[in-house]
């Protein structure tokens, strides 16, 4: 049993290592009050047990990362995108500020390192512009000028690289990592309690469909009962977001979410082992 396993049965927080994971980084052991991951009262139980470590990624790892967290603001975008085409622009403004406010800031080295142009203006304009003035016409010009920069964002990574299954299910894994984590944080008492979350992770699983459907037909050749088993869960998980306005009851419990991710990522791993053994030959 891991360490954030322990945690998570001691405190009693369904995939607490998930929401640990998704609210990363971490300046301090109490950012995990202060970004909501646990209460006070939950962090006060395990204090002395938490440091924060500095993890250096490199290689795969930091383009799976990389690609992870520019999914990440894509899944806020397109679930932005349908709540302004609902002309729900109060609704739609939370998820446009957090690419700015929770991510930009965790990949802008590796944009920099990359010599990806700065894009942190663009998605800021177009926040303030969807809060002081969602009707003007250049909300849409403005939304897709920052879908397209994050989109190439994510094409400075070789292409060979974002079409191998391989690597795409690793970053899928991570978006439902953090679509399971939201979703989790979304319902209470058998309701959905917290729209935004709600929200986060139906963008998220949306993104991560989208990338499937892309390496589906590869990894159905290379690996027939992986691709079924992966395609079916998706096919399931995507019904637990019926639409972008939340449902008045839940789809699927967080427990039954969770069932769906493990199996996506159990046979994920049996795709991303398998092309790494093949590439060791």
């Amino acid at each position: 049993m891991s360490e954030l396993d322990k945690f998570e049965a001691k405190l009693g927080v369904p995939a607490l290592s998930n929401k640990i994971q998704a609210s990363r980084p971490y300046a301090n052991p109490e950012d995990l009050v202060n970004k909501k991951v646990i209460t006070q009262e939950q962090f006060d139980q395990i204090k002395d047990q938490v440091t924060v470590q500095e993890v250096v990624l490199t290689g795969e790892a930091k383009d799976v990362d990389y690609m992870t967290k520019l999914g990440l603001m894509k899944g806020h975008l397109l679930v932005a995108q349908e709540l302004l085409d609902k002309n729900l622009p109060k609704q739609a403004e939370p998820h446009i500020g957090h690419p700015v406010e929770e991510i930009y800031v965790d990949v802008e080295e590796q944009l920099n390192e990359r010599k990806v142009k700065e894009f942190k203006t663009t998605l800021v304009g177009l926040q303030d512009l969807v809060k002081s003035n969602p009707k003007n016409a250049k909300v849409k010009t403005d939304f897709t000028a920052s879908v397209q920069s994050v989109d190439g964002a994510i094409a400075v990574l070789p292409e060979a690289q974002r079409t191998k299954p391989g690597f795409v299910l690793q970053v899928i894994n991570e978006l439902l990592d953090s679509a399971n984590s939201e979703y989790g944080a979304a319902i209470a008492d058998g309701k959905i309690a917290a729209a935004i979350e709600y929200q986060d992770s139906r963008g998220f699983v949306l993104y991560a469909n989208d990338l499937y459907k892309g390496i589906s037909s590869q990894v159905a050749q290379d690996s027939p009962d992986a691709h079924k088993a992966i395609e079916t869960s998706l096919s399931e998980l995507t019904k637990v977001w019926p639409s972008a306005i939340p449902p008045a009851k839940p789809v699927k419990t967080p427990v039954e979410v969770t069932q769906l991710i493990k199996t996506i990522e159990q046979n994920s791993q049996k795709v991303i082992d398998k092309s790494s053994t093949q590439a060791q030959r």
